[in-house]
């Protein structure tokens, strides 16, 4: 199965914007395939700001979401591995998702639990 990372990030996404709030991003800056302005970076992280009107571009994919901002005047294209986004949240309210890397970065389907022993009768109860 397909990581439930990258479709929670696009729902909750859209669930900030209906509710007219900004989306916020925490993305951990270590990531070495991420592409960040290192000036806004602190203590490792960054928050970006992901609200329409500040952006261009948007893609929010299944690998990564990238998009085009400007930082202290200069255009720069931004693109954030999955398992660099911590967090998606509303700036507002902070209402959104921490994300847990073990949780939602593995691509191994959960063991089936096991079976019971099933008795050889029904097991119903006469409710009055």
């Amino acid at each position: 199965m397909t990581s439930l990372k990258p479709y929670l990030i696009r729902s909750i996404y859209e669930w900030i914007i209906d509710n007219h709030l900004t989306p916020h991003l925490l993305v951990d800056a270590a990531h070495e395939d991420a592409i960040l302005p290192e000036a806004f970076v602190e203590d490792g992280k960054i928050v970006l700001n992901l609200r329409p009107e500040a952006i261009r571009d948007l893609l929010l994919g299944n690998e990564e979401i990238q998009f085009n901002a400007r930082f202290s005047g200069e255009p720069m294209q931004i693109v954030a591995p999955l398992s660099s986004i911590l967090a998606i949240y509303a700036k507002e309210n902070g209402k959104g998702m921490i994300f847990d890397d073990d949780e939602y970065n593995d691509d191994t389907p959960p063991e089936p639990p096991e079976k019971k022993a099933r008795p050889n009768k029904p097991q119903l109860k006469v409710v009055k």
